[in-house]
């Protein structure tokens, strides 16, 4: 089984920068074996929504709203990172880590989630 623990979030002003960060962590072995990490984000009174993935192959995907001021990486020891830029009070979120075995999610874990609040 694997565990996300996300870090890195808190309070920023409009048009500031924040970096996020996720480690697994597995007692089973099977750590190696992720092959999709991502970033997804709930608003209060709205539903989860991708806001960023990473794959083994180096596939990145991005959605519409966030593309140009977030960037996704992901080390080789499966920590995943989302530097975020240029914040907007509308990227204000409990932010989630997403991992799982193949690129459909299998085995989808998630982390805990960290806030991220944009606002002056």
């Amino acid at each position: 089984q694997v565990q996300l623990v996300e870090s890195g979030g808190g309070l920023v002003q409009p048009g500031g920068s924040l970096r996020l960060s996720c480690a697994a962590s597995d007692t089973s072995g099977t750590i190696l074996s992720i092959y999709i990490m991502g970033w997804y984000r709930q608003a209060i009174g709205k539903q989860r929504e991708l806001v960023a993935t990473v794959s083994k192959s180096g596939r990145i995907d991005y959605a519409d709203s966030v593309n140009g001021r977030f960037t996704i990486s992901r080390d080789n020891r499966n920590t995943v990172y989302l530097q975020m830029n240029s914040l907007k009070p509308e990227d204000t979120a409990v932010y989630f880590c997403r991992a799982g075995y193949d690129s459909t999610w299998y085995g989808d874990a998630w982390g805990q989630g960290t806030q991220v609040t944009v606002s002056s």
